[in-house]
């Protein structure tokens, strides 16, 4: 998925080469043994003979080399669920007053030869006070021109968004597991897992999503993430798909993205452009910029990435749709729901996603979906897995 974006297949997240429990076939004679598991793999066996005419062709063949290791981590506690502050409003300067004109100068010797009736008259005479300016400080451009200094405290939005990304500490390594269910031509259930891994300033986000049994799943797609951790978020630097159907050939897709170029697929080179992000990355750096910025996650606002995806480079919207309950195996789970602003396109995919800012903005549900009909839903089954802080 693009994150909710389109170009990756069902399953928007990146894939961890780890293997699953027993990835060795059934005994035949199990399979003779137990007729019904073997109508029913038969049965899945065919929804994705036909859910190949719904994932895209393979791109670019094989790479010219396979995707970077592993990190080697170890997950060693569950993140607990945090209490969540809502986002502080924007702090307001104060109001500012302008200065009162002066009142004109009496001559002493009228003041001292009026007598007391006449005062009233006098202060009737002078003039009204002027309306209080607006509470508002004008723009930073106005203000220099009317020779206005800026309050000291006034600081931008972009200079509050650079302080709280200057604070913020990256999650440790941490690993998402999610039940898969969804329709593909017919029903399909399975099982998904995302990793997102820190190894000193470089990263490795994975996914890998299964249809099938566990221990023989029909289709396996597997995506990943590799770059640098910046004062920006993430930046990517390569982006690989793989991809498993049982009783055909591996297909496998790979993007490059360099510091000035992004190599494509199928050969097309095109400008990188600021803040690119791929289709598995774009979650981790959705994280990091709710997290720095939580007033963004709030429902009627938007957000825009550049997607680097198989066949194009090209910006993306999302938005923010509402907050929502999600009742999961994991517990009831309070989420925001971020949705792309267009429908997928003919050989495009979009996926939706499920912010909960109680688990560190992590995604905790995933809606990939071509059509109407055919979509892979991603729920988390269990509370996230961290490895030790720093990790």
């Amino acid at each position: 998925m693009p994150c909710a974006s389109t170009g990756t297949a069902w399953g928007t997240r990146s894939g961890a080469p780890d293997s699953f429990t027993g990835s060795e076939p059934p005994d035949l004679n199990v399979l003779r043994a137990r007729p019904l598991l073997a109508l029913g793999v038969g049965v899945l066996a065919v929804h994705l003979w036909l859910a190949n005419g719904v994932l895209p062709p393979p791109l670019g063949g094989d790479a010219a080399d396979r995707p970077p290791a592993r990190f080697e981590v170890a997950f060693v506690r569950e993140l607990a669920p945090a209490a969540v502050l809502p986002p502080a409003p924007a702090a307001r300067p104060p109001p500012r007053v302008a200065a009162l004109p002066k009142a004109p100068a009496l001559a002493a010797s009228a003041v001292a030869l009026a007598p007391v009736e006449a005062l009233p008259e006098l202060a009737l005479a002078l003039p009204p006070l002027p309306e209080p300016a607006p509470s508002l400080l004008p723009p930073p451009e106005l203000a220099a021109l009317a020779g206005v200094q800026p309050l000291a405290g006034a600081a931008s939005a972009a200079e509050a968004a650079a302080s709280a990304s200057a604070g913020f500490e990256w999650p440790p390594s941490t690993r998402l597991s999610y039940r898969l269910t969804g329709n593909l031509r017919g029903p399909v259930e399975g099982q998904a897992r995302v990793e997102w891994l820190r190894q000193g300033t470089r990263y490795q986000v994975l996914l890998v999503a299964s249809v099938g049994p566990s221990f023989a799943p029909l289709m396996t797609r597997r995506e990943s993430s590799e770059g640098e951790i910046t004062a920006q978020g993430l930046r990517p630097r390569r982006y690989d798909m793989e991809m498993d159907v049982i009783f055909r050939d591996r297909r496998r897709s790979t993007i490059f993205m360099d510091a000035d170029t992004v190599r494509l697929p199928g050969g097309a080179e095109l400008p990188r452009p600021p803040g690119l992000q791929d289709a598995v990355s774009q979650f981790v750096q959705l994280t990091w910029l709710f997290t720095t910025e939580p007033a963004r996650l709030t429902p009627g606002g938007s957000v825009d990435l550049m997607l680097a995806l198989p066949r194009r480079v090209e910006a993306w919207a999302y938005d923010i749709v509402a907050s929502e309950s999600l009742n999961t195996t994991a517990g009831l789970v309070e989420a925001v729901h971020v949705r792309p602003r267009r429908p997928a396109r003919p050989g495009d995919y979009t996926a939706e996603v499920w912010i909960a800012p109680s688990l560190q903005y992590l995604p905790v549900r995933i809606v990939v979906r071509q059509d109407a009909e055919n979509f892979i839903d991603l729920q988390i089954e269990r509370l996230p897995e961290q490895a030790e802080r720093g990790r």
